[in-house]
């Protein structure tokens, strides 16, 4: 009965996801304002359902509920909706949503749709979560550089071949795509590095060994190599915002594939990078 009402919650949550989804994509294909403001209402609605079902879910295991895929995957769609109402409502950029919104409800179907697990978590691995947290949060930063890049990426051809339509005028200006971006960027990569670093730390802790050169230590390296180098291009080589855009989608597919395989071979508890 614990696992009832949360579990209920997040299917009452992808449902208003789902619709929150097709209205913003209804928005930005049409020029009525009308349904902006319904997409937000119902985006708003998931968002507070979706926090009162991690809440039930920490009180009735007693933990956050980010050490199985189930968890990580719901909070990482949380913290994606999150984003977006602080950055539209303060913004106004409703369009957002229409980018972000589709990526947490994918999110939150996998979570909802992945086999139940156990939620007990031996002594050894309680400081896991520091780590796993600190690594979601740096992904929802790449996942916003990845939605500025693909949204860059549209208004540059649109307004290079001249397509003034409807998307065009709700798309944000460039200059803005461009500095989210980098803004993201610059959040995800330091909570990334302290999340490669606590799992180290937990590594040794729980293994003996602060590295074991296993796949997801691999990957997650790689990860931030390549963040580091689009950093570093971006400030020191100069590299044009066309070029981060780019690097960034590509780089999110990357950061994608190593998180969820992650994930899915460390069903609980979750194993230290």
């Amino acid at each position: 009965m614990g696992f009832l009402i949360p579990e209920m919650l997040s299917y009452f949550t992808m449902g208003l996801y789902f619709g929150g989804t097709l209205l913003f994509l209804l928005y930005i294909l049409y020029r009525s304002e009308v349904i902006s403001k319904i997409s937000l209402l119902v985006t708003g609605l998931g968002f507070f359902s979706h926090t009162a079902a991690l809440i039930m879910a920490m009180v009735s295991t007693g933990h956050a509920p980010i050490m199985t895929f189930k968890g990580a995957m719901s909070f990482f769609a949380w913290g994606l909706v999150l984003v977006y109402l602080v950055v539209g409502l303060k913004r106004g950029l409703e369009v957002l949503g229409a980018f972000i919104l589709p990526l947490a409800f994918l999110s939150l179907v996998s979570a909802t749709l992945a086999p139940h697990e156990t939620d007990s978590i031996a002594p050894v691995f309680q400081t896991v979560w520091v780590h796993v947290t600190l690594s979601i949060l740096g992904t929802i930063g790449f996942a916003v550089a990845f939605v500025a890049g693909l949204m860059y990426v549209m208004q540059e051809r649109l307004l290079k071949s001249k397509q003034f339509n409807v998307l065009y005028f709700k798309l944000p200006p460039l200059d803005f795509l461009d500095s989210l971006n980098q803004r993201s960027i610059l959040f995800g990569f330091p909570l990334l590095t302290l999340g490669i670093l606590t799992g180290a730390v937990s590594a040794q802790l729980t293994i003996g060994s602060y590295l074991s050169w296993n796949s997801e230590q691999f990957w997650a390296l790689i990860t931030w190599v390549f963040y580091f180098v689009v950093l570093v291009g971006r400030v020191t080589a100069g590299w044009r915002a066309k070029k981060a855009a780019y690097l960034t989608i590509v780089g999110f597919a990357g950061v994608i594939l190593t998180f969820v395989g992650i994930l899915l071979k460390n069903q609980q508890p979750l194993s230290p990078l």
